[in-house]
């Protein structure tokens, strides 16, 4: 099952996550199937591609909550 979801990466106590898809039995930092956008929490900046994540969830693909969150928030605000 493909989930999309955070992968950490960034430096210590500054940390920044690419939203990536990736086989849901893969360690967090596993190399990902695609890589959908990125976050950065501290900056509150955010970068995705709503397509490419809308396509993949009528795939069938799952999104954590965090990633779902953030998702709804850009389809928001691209409104």
């Amino acid at each position: 099952m493909l989930k999309i979801r955070l992968k950490k990466y960034g430096r210590k106590k500054r940390p920044s996550y690419r939203i990536v898809v990736i086989d849901s039995r893969k360690r967090r930092d596993g190399r990902p199937i695609d890589e959908l956008g990125f976050h950065d929490p501290i900056s509150k900046q955010t970068t995705l591609n709503t397509e490419l994540i809308s396509q993949y969830k009528s795939n069938g693909a799952q999104t954590s909550k965090t990633v779902e969150l953030i998702y709804l928030q850009a389809v928001q605000d691209k409104s």
